[in-house]
């Protein structure tokens, strides 16, 4: 009898969009499920890490990751994967990029601290309360994982072998990932299981972008009525098409609206950076005219590095209790 290959899913640190992506296989997911065993998915059935510590080093064949690195936990459990299988796939953008996650990276633990539990309107904390790692009530100690100063992708605290990038990743992407894992038809390690091509490139509307590109301003799509037929740049959109990596079919585009980037870059560039330079290009306009051009762009770090900024130039704090 031929053993089926082991593999685990973890959820770390994001929405759990990507948990959806593997429920939206719909009927392929019986032919997933035939085709290997999963020996660990805390989400979806009644694991515990000691059935993971339990197994031999590298006996897992693979094990998806997705979310990003934000507390001990995780941390912990990643390394544990990392040590009992023969490949890693980071899964979704918050796991390869760091995602909506990473964006706490702008302020520190401290300060995200004191806007949820002490600041926030709907919060009623009279005694100032805050989450502790070690706490003793009735003579038992509770411990909480530790929150981490800076949200990390998984690539930056064990060693990934390939990335699936996207928010979510379809599930046509997972099942191809899947397949080829089976097949033994998988690239060279350290690569993404996407194309090496710009999102633009295969877009429906791309025929209608203009050879020279160039608009007066930078409009909010829910401030226009958007030409369903026609490059949204083109438009005065902000759309991440052209510094985006390629693969996911291009719904957003499809449903009218632009894209925002989950894919990620391509060629490990940094992508809100190069979105700045395109739009630099792009606008028609000098001085004061090119603040005023670009003034409806009213969160930059969210419009241009929403879901890359762990892996982005900008960098992030990273001493515990520094804000």
């Amino acid at each position: 009898m031929t053993t089926k290959p082991k593999v685990a899913l973890y959820w770390c640190s994001s929405c759990g969009g990507c948990e959806e992506t593997v429920v939206d296989l719909d009927e392929a997911v019986l032919d997933v499920v035939a085709a290997i065993d999963i020996v660990f998915w805390p989400c979806a059935m009644d694991f515990k890490y000691a059935d993971v510590e339990k197994l031999r080093d590298n006996e897992l064949a693979v094990s998806f990751i997705n979310g990003a690195i934000r507390t001990s936990e995780q941390e912990h459990v990643a390394k544990l994967l990392r040590r009992k299988s023969a490949a890693v796939i980071a899964f979704g953008s918050c796991a390869c990029m760091g995602g909506i996650p990473a964006l706490a990276n702008l302020t520190g633990k401290n300060e995200i601290f004191r806007t949820s539990y002490l600041h926030s309107p709907t919060v009623v904390n009279k005694e100032g309360t805050v989450p502790v790692e070690t706490s003793v009530n009735a003579g038992f100690t509770l411990t909480l994982p530790r929150f981490f100063e800076t949200v990390r992708t998984v690539s930056q605290v064990i060693d990934v072998d390939y990335f699936l990038p996207g928010c979510p990743p379809t599930p046509t992407l997972l099942a191809a990932a899947v397949n080829a894992l089976l097949q033994g038809k998988l690239p060279p390690k350290g690569s993404v299981l996407l194309p090496e091509k710009v999102l633009c490139s295969s877009c429906d509307r791309n025929a209608t972008k203009p050879d020279t590109m160039c608009v007066d301003e930078i409009k909010r799509i829910n401030r226009v009525a958007a030409d369903p037929a026609k490059c949204l740049l083109a438009q005065g959109i902000l759309c991440m098409g052209p510094v985006t990596r390629d693969g996911c079919g291009f719904p957003c585009v499809k449903g009218n609206m632009a894209c925002t980037g989950c894919f990620g870059p391509v060629d490990n560039a940094d992508q809100g950076a190069r979105m700045i330079s395109a739009l630099g290009g792009i606008i028609d306009a000098e001085d004061d005219g090119f603040k005023k051009a670009v003034a409806d762009v009213i969160d930059p770090a969210g419009s241009f590095y929403r879901y890359s900024l762990s892996t982005s130039l900008l960098g992030a704090k990273r001493e515990d209790g520094a804000l």
